[in-house]
């Protein structure tokens, strides 16, 4: 994994003078990519690379040159490819020479045979940028799901992008401004946002599933993958099978790696799947898995079991492990860590975020690192397999309205009475436009309620989770890969209905079926359990008194948007309404507008 950035302008003889610039943007890159890094000029084009070495640590240095069919290629990458071996198979049987054994190469070949349409090949992660210099043309993409970020901004004469939105705004040709549309994305949307918005003005990110070129003339961006529904005509034991082979391909691709390795392990059912085909993998390269567990000090202590999370992770973290025959490790969290990480999350992230639930992730990719530098996570089985409480509460799933953020009236009610926006009108208007994007086939239309849900998970709740797992292990120089975000599996389970995903009336029953075999048996039929998070009071008493401090200070940028009287109330909020999933309740609530006012300080943004 790694960091990009750079600059393509319509005209030449830019680039040398702007030398300190294209350093100031990679600095602001290195800690995705610690280890090495390297920067391309020529006389219309600066191409920036920082890297975190897993494959071919010698020879997989970028930006990466291709000279080919008279042209110059010149190629930064930030992924992973998982069919590398493949693909490599297929060019040197097209004539082509590999020097390197890293998937950097692979893919500058696959875009020199192929060109754009090479997106459509590769299985993986990833986010790169292709310069031909000769026909002065870049070519951006992204991956399917949308796991590696890319965001870019347009002047009159160029575009400049990069990883990170921090990155950026290095640049002095990219202001950090804030319009009515990004207020409202903070707002109303917030910590989510509108897929292809980067909430600053003028600030894009190129969608999942989506290339672009940038020419002379012109700027074209193109969806090349999305979800689209067909006639299902497997029987449900068929479904199981498939299932059961495609999650662990996808685990098992994703295993490979020439550095040290492991697992994230929750104790529930999504984890548990990929740390025991992580186990048997490893077992045979003579390997011990390790895996690695996240905990807060006293939390057992004041845990209260509820309709969202039933019981604690920590009763089956030990019994899994044993299981496993497994390395354990457990990284404890207290209150003194979390709230000073909220800064550094809000940074990381480039956004306000998930507050402590990003601030503990970060936390928690720290000390792994100081371990391995690749782990496997088990985002986006819940999105996938319909594992949320949305998806299976009817009365939930057929109202109107992102589910996880029924709250747009209490948000409006916060913001000052001078940005005149229609919180509402703001927030269906996304709403309806991503279900009526929802590809449904004329025999599945009973099901078409599902499948918008799935989209609107798809595109929006698993983004903002995408967007904290990436920013916040990237920022430890940490690699996290989501098998479960594999696009073989999102689209089979896209056309699988609705009764097979929820067999025997288990959320993800289908998936649990699949794992028979590779769990515990109570850990194969454990309820679904969020991401943990802290439940001692000592945490939602500093964050109080931090947004105590911000109140009395006159000048805090946050006061700008939200009225202080809003603020004052969060702090005596019962939480009975959560402000974004069962996640965000009070404590993060707070540490959402923590982060805002940090965010609005630490990179200059102007109100416009």
């Amino acid at each position: 994994m790694c960091g990009i950035a750079g600059q393509i302008r319509r005209d030449e003889g830019f680039i040398a003078p702007r030398a300190e610039i294209y350093s100031e943007m990679q600095a602001a890159l290195k800690r995705r990519g610690p280890d090495q890094d390297g920067i391309y000029t020529d006389a219309s084009a600066a191409l920036i690379h920082t890297r975190l070495a897993v494959i071919d640590i010698e020879n997989g240095r970028q930006p990466m040159h291709f000279n080919a069919r008279g042209e110059r290629f010149t190629l930064v990458y930030n992924g992973e490819l998982y069919n590398t071996a493949e693909l490599r198979r297929e060019l040197r049987l097209l004539g082509h020479e590999f020097e390197t054994r890293s998937d950097t190469e692979v893919l500058g070949r696959a875009y020199i045979e192929w060109g754009r349409e090479c997106v459509g090949r590769l299985n993986g992660i990833f986010a790169f940028a292709v310069w031909e210099a000769n026909a002065r043309r870049l070519f951006l993409a992204r991956d399917r799901v949308g796991v590696k970020p890319l965001f870019y901004t347009l002047r009159e004469d160029s575009i400049i992008f990069a990883s990170e939105i921090p990155a950026l705004l290095a640049h002095p040709d990219v202001p950090a401004e804030l319009d009515a549309d990004g207020i409202a994305e903070l707002i109303f949307l917030g910590p989510g946002r509108t897929p292809g918005s980067g909430v600053l003005r003028g600030i894009r990110e190129l969608e999942p599933g989506s290339s672009a070129e940038f020419t002379r003339r012109d700027f074209i961006t193109r969806k090349y993958w999305s979800l689209v529904d067909g006639e299902c005509t497997d029987s449900f034991a068929e479904a199981v099978e498939k299932t059961r082979y495609l999650v662990r391909d996808a685990i098992r691709r994703q295993l490979v790696s020439d550095v040290p390795i492991c697992t994230f392990l929750s104790g529930g059912l999504d984890s548990g799947i990929i740390s025991s085909v992580a186990r048997d993998a490893l077992a045979e390269r003579g390997e011990r898995l390790k895996t690695f567990t996240v905990g807060y000090r006293d939390n057992k202590k004041f845990f209260k079991a509820g309709k969202f999370q039933p019981n604690s992770d920590e009763d089956y973290i030990a019994p899994m492990n044993e299981y496993l025959g497994a390395e354990g490790h457990t990284v404890t969290l207290d209150t003194e860590q979390l709230v000073p990480a909220l800064y550094e999350a809000a940074e990381a992230r480039g956004l306000p975020g998930m507050g402590d639930v990003d601030s503990s992730l970060l936390l928690f990719c720290r000390e792994v690192k100081k371990h391995v530098t690749v782990a496997l996570s088990g985002e986006c089985a819940d999105e996938i397999f319909g594992g949320y409480p949305w998806y299976r509460d009817r009365e939930i799933r057929d109202r109107d309205g992102f589910p996880w953020a029924q709250s747009t009236a209490k948000r409006q009610a916060m913001l000052r009475g001078e940005h005149k926006i229609d919180g509402a009108e703001f927030v269906d208007a996304r709403y309806r436009d991503t279900v009526k994007q929802a590809s449904v086939a004329p025999a599945n239309s009973e099901e078409r309620r599902v499948k918008e849900m799935v989209n609107l998970n798809f595109k929006w709740f698993m983004q903002t989770l995408l967007d904290r797992k990436d920013r916040m292990s990237m920022y430890s120089g940490l690699e996290v890969r989501v098998p479960f975000c594999d696009h073989r599996i999102a689209e089979y389970l896209y056309t699988l209905p609705w009764a097979y995903k929820d067999h025997g009336g288990y959320e993800k029953g289908l998936l649990r079926e699949a794992a028979r075999g590779l769990l515990p048996e109570e850990v194969l039929w454990r309820k679904t359990s969020p991401y943990p998070k802290t439940h001692n009071p000592a945490y939602l008493a500093a964050v109080a008194s931090r947004l105590r401090a911000v109140l009395e200070d006159e000048a805090s940028p946050v006061l700008e948007i939200v009225k202080k009287e809003a603020l004052e109330a969060l702090i005596t909020d019962d939480g009975s309404q959560p402000w974004y999933g069962q996640l965000m309740t009070a404590p993060q609530t707070i540490a959402y507008f923590l982060q805002m006012n940090y965010w609005l300080k630490r990179f200059n943004v102007r109100i416009i």
